[in-house]
């Protein structure tokens, strides 16, 4: 799966803001500059609006970032912005407040531009910026993607535009539909997706080459590595930079076990002793192949068990209403190969099982691989469990990762029941 998918499917399982534990750093051309955070969004000079707005979305106080960048990027006169964020701390509403924030409702064209990656994050944007902005009956918002067909000379009424760059690209210099020398305020999301995706990057910087000099820039990243501050050079003048200060999943939380097995058949046996001895809510079962993943849903749904099946040949629709129907409940079991390894969080998992471990093509243990999936229980601090099971011939990769994480990873005999009950305790 690719990275911008990776990340709809992470908006996608929210259905609140992660409290990030990483510690924020700013850094800033001007040390002297005075910045300061805040508390409540009362703080902050908004419309009566836009509270009313941020009251019906549900959130009740800023998140870490938002309270960092919001008195930044709502500052008068405007200043430029990068920002690194990771997906689900409430980001999008916060940029989604500085346009509104910035647009004159009485002037009838594009004054905000924002740049997404694919299409359906596009959409998500613009959504979050619609119910935002639900009380702010005059500001408008029009989608420049893929299907939204306009006519040439047809110049845009809305104030805020959305879109992916090749269809903005096209609106700009080919049909003439938004006059970018118009635009106060440009959001690029997305940036690490955005130079890892072919064309994006220049398209992205040919719309903000043409931007006048007097535009505010927003730019927002998942991850702040050398590639990303060089894209962000080239767009971005003296900005300040928010970014968090890298901190390791870590495992202290997970209680990890393991289970010798013979064959699949046994491995079903034994994961059958798990269900029958310890109160799941929710679980993920990590498979290598699809063909193991279809093996074990049909057997698992024999039993009795609601299942869902996440692998990469589904389409991102596909994926998006199997995650949704596991985070509402309607599946207690998610069998995934390792789409779902990274960044999928689902406070209700508190139990992951590798059904088989992570191996590459060269017989090597993923390391990184088995980190991330193990880190989908035990979320925000909670306490979980993480059985692996594995082959006898294959005993050498659990000393492999517990020499590798400096921890230890408990023997279970698959098939003592008694054993795995005491785990309850």
């Amino acid at each position: 799966v690719n990275l911008a998918e990776a990340s709809l499917l992470n908006k996608l399982i929210r259905t609140s803001l992660v409290e990030s534990s990483h510690n924020v750093e700013i850094l800033q051309q001007d040390p002297r500059s005075p910045l300061f955070s805040i508390k409540t969004f009362e703080e902050l000079s908004l419309k009566k609006e836009l509270l009313e707005g941020i009251y019906a979305m549900g959130f009740n106080r800023p998140s870490k970032i938002q309270g960092t960048a919001l008195p930044i990027m709502l500052a008068y006169p405007p200043q430029n912005l990068i920002a690194q964020s990771q997906s689900g701390t409430g980001k999008t509403a916060a940029f989604a407040l500085a346009m509104l924030s910035r647009v004159n409702a009485a002037e009838k064209h594009p004054q905000c531009l924002c740049l997404a990656p694919t299409y359906e994050l596009a959409l998500q944007i613009g959504q979050v910026i619609e119910r935002l902005g639900q009380y702010c009956t005059d500001t408008r918002v029009t989608y420049a993607i893929r299907g939204n067909r306009v006519r040439q000379g047809t110049v845009s009424k809305e104030q805020i535009v959305v879109g992916t760059p090749g269809t903005t690209l096209d609106w700009c210099f080919k049909l003439k539909v938004v006059d970018l020398q118009r635009i106060r305020l440009f959001v690029l999301d997305e940036a690490d997706i955005m130079i890892d995706t072919q064309g994006l990057s220049y398209q992205s910087i040919r719309i903000q080459r043409a931007l006048p000099k007097s535009c505010q820039m927003l730019l927002f990243s998942a991850t702040f590595r050398e590639r990303v501050r060089a894209f962000a050079q080239q767009m971005v003048a003296n900005p300040i930079v928010i970014k968090l200060r890298e901190e390791e999943l870590t495992l202290t939380n997970i209680r990890q076990y393991f289970m010798v097995c013979h064959g699949r058949e046994h491995k079903y046996r034994a994961l059958c002793n798990i269900y029958g001895s310890i109160t799941i809510g929710q679980a993920m079962i990590f498979c290598q192949t699809r063909r193991n993943t279809e093996w074990l849903a049909a057997e698992m749904c024999q039993d009795g068990h609601q299942v869902g099946i996440l692998t990469a040949d589904l389409t991102v629709a596909q994926r998006a209403t199997i995650i949704q129907r596991f985070r509402d409940g309607k599946e207690k079991v998610l069998i995934v190969t390792n789409i779902c390894a990274r960044g999928i969080d689902v406070q209700q998992v508190t139990v992951v099982v590798n059904f088989s471990l992570p191996m590459n093509g060269k017989k090597e243990p993923e390391l990184e691989t088995y980190l991330h999936r193990i880190g989908r229980t035990g979320r925000f601090g909670k306490q979980g469990l993480a059985f692996s099971m594995v082959e006898s011939h294959n005993r050498w990769v659990i000393e492999v990762i517990e020499k590798h994480f400096r921890t230890k990873i408990k023997q279970l005999d698959p098939d003592n029941m008694e054993e795995l009950e005491e785990l309850e305790n």
